[in-house]
């Protein structure tokens, strides 16, 4: 279809007759998670088209990798999980901003105790020279990993960082490589089920003080938004009321079917009775930054050596797009607002 519409456009104009002005093309670049759905359900549900923009929806392996695209405008947005590589990007000066929350709270991390030690590590003091899983070299669970560390008087110092992607992490647990592995759903689940290891600590109950935790965002070249605001807010507006889709499904409301099934065809999951079954990350309806928590998420990177200078507050988010759309859209309540599900609204 593409290679037939510009011979077509040509033919008109030769006719004289008139043409409609192309849509403004976006690309967003996401990392595959349970919430990076609502992409590919605003570009089924055609949000994206009614707000008169060409989105273009592409896979990436994590958020630090688009922070050059971003800042050089080659890309207009990048979903995923925040990490050391935003706020660096930030403190350099680059033009990058968080323009929508797409994750938080409840995250549903858990820090895990493989089996065979669930009587022997007990405290956070009992991490003391253990291998410790984390997602990636400055992912967030190297802050939760940090707070831990940090609500006993220690640090990352303390413990053997190892850096490894979730679907290791059981193998590592199994060859008592790991110690301790800080793990999302359905890893940590299967970890469990398994008998591989034992649940210890969620770190947003009592370990993180600034709470919701935004967990996850959506990036935006600040170039970009200052020269086509109308457009980002556009965009961003349609982004909202996939999210909600989302919540909906996120509460088991009508949908949650249709969500699965667009989470498979998207290669988010292979299974969807185990997407079905899993605990799925929340989101905030209006998509709120909870700006003090990524004041605090910063510090600890810094105290941990993963920043070299602290990134200017006032340049971090520009909540000024996600709230618009919000006004617009007006107040959210999931469907089924007998769930008793916390987040998502």
């Amino acid at each position: 279809m593409k290679r037939l519409v510009l011979p077509c456009a040509l033919a008109c104009l030769v006719a004289g007759a008139p043409t409609r002005a192309q849509s403004p093309v976006v690309t967003i670049a996401t990392v595959l998670s349970v919430p990076s759905v609502a992409n590919f359900w605003a570009e089924k549900k055609g949000y994206f088209r009614e707000a008169g923009v060409d989105v273009r929806v592409e896979s990436m392996d994590t958020l630090s990798k688009a922070m050059s695209l971003l800042a050089t405008n080659q890309i207009q947005l990048a979903q995923g999980g925040i990490n050391a590589g935003f706020f660096n990007a930030v403190a350099q000066g680059l033009p990058v901003t968080m323009a929508l929350e797409s994750g938080s709270t409840p995250v549903h991390h858990n820090f895990l105790v493989r089996a065979d030690l669930k009587d022997v590590i007990r405290s956070p003091r009992d991490l003391k020279g253990r291998n410790v899983a984390v997602s990636g070299v400055g992912a967030l669970s190297v802050y939760e990993l940090g707070s831990l560390m940090e609500s006993v008087g220690m640090s990352l110092a303390d413990v053997n960082v190892k850096p490894l992607a979730f679907p290791q992490m059981g193998a590592a647990l199994a060859g008592k490589a790991l110690d301790v592995a800080l793990m999302v759903a359905p890893f940590s689940d299967a970890a469990v089920s398994s008998g591989l290891a034992v649940p210890w600590i969620d770190p947003e109950e009592g370990v993180i003080k600034a709470l919701p935790m935004t967990s996850l965002a959506y990036i935006a070249s600040a170039d970009w938004i200052k020269g086509n605001r109308d457009v980002a807010g556009r965009v961003v507006k349609a982004l909202m009321r996939a999210g909600r889709d989302y919540c909906d499904a996120y509460h088991h409301g009508p949908n949650r079917g249709e969500t699965l099934d667009m989470m498979v065809a998207n290669g988010i999951g292979r299974d969807r009775a185990t997407l079905d079954a899993m605990a799925w990350q929340a989101r905030e309806p209006n998509g709120d930054v909870n700006h003090a928590g990524l004041a605090d998420i910063a510090r600890i990177f810094k105290k941990e050596g993963y920043l070299d200078k602290d990134p200017p507050a006032d340049k971090l988010v520009d909540d000024a797009l996600a709230a618009d759309a919000a006004k617009a859209l007006g107040p959210f309540k999931p469907i089924n607002e007998a769930s008793a599900l916390k987040g998502c609204r």
